[in-house]
């Protein structure tokens, strides 16, 4: 099980995760390491942002919001996230909706 860096509840009351595996995944050189001072404004697109459920697998969903203050010329902030189930204790589905990955973007 992978550790959890936090979980946030979304405006449609579902709750999310990061795990440190994925932040640390987000923030690589190689990926989008700009990310590394924009951890809020995850959080934020998450509960306040546009969601879409994506075409081709009916689990992720992209939420997204423009900002005004991202570095070079991108407008938006977008957190890619999968909706799933695992199982509990007594073998019980339950939410397992984490984040995949996040990054900047110029929409427009």
């Amino acid at each position: 099980m992978f550790n959890r860096r936090w979980t946030i509840q979304d405006r449609y009351g579902y709750h999310i995760y990061l795990t440190e595996e994925r932040w640390n995944h987000i923030i690589e050189d190689m990926n989008h390491p700009e990310m590394a001072d924009y951890e809020a404004y995850i959080k934020d697109t998450i509960q306040t942002g546009r969601r879409k459920q994506d075409t081709l697998n009916p689990q992720k969903y992209r939420y997204s919001k423009s900002y005004t203050d991202l570095i070079e010329d991108n407008t938006h902030i977008v957190v890619i996230i999968l909706f799933r189930f695992r199982e509990d204790e007594q073998g019980r589905p339950e939410p397992n909706n984490y984040i995949v990955t996040a990054y900047m973007k110029e929409v427009g």
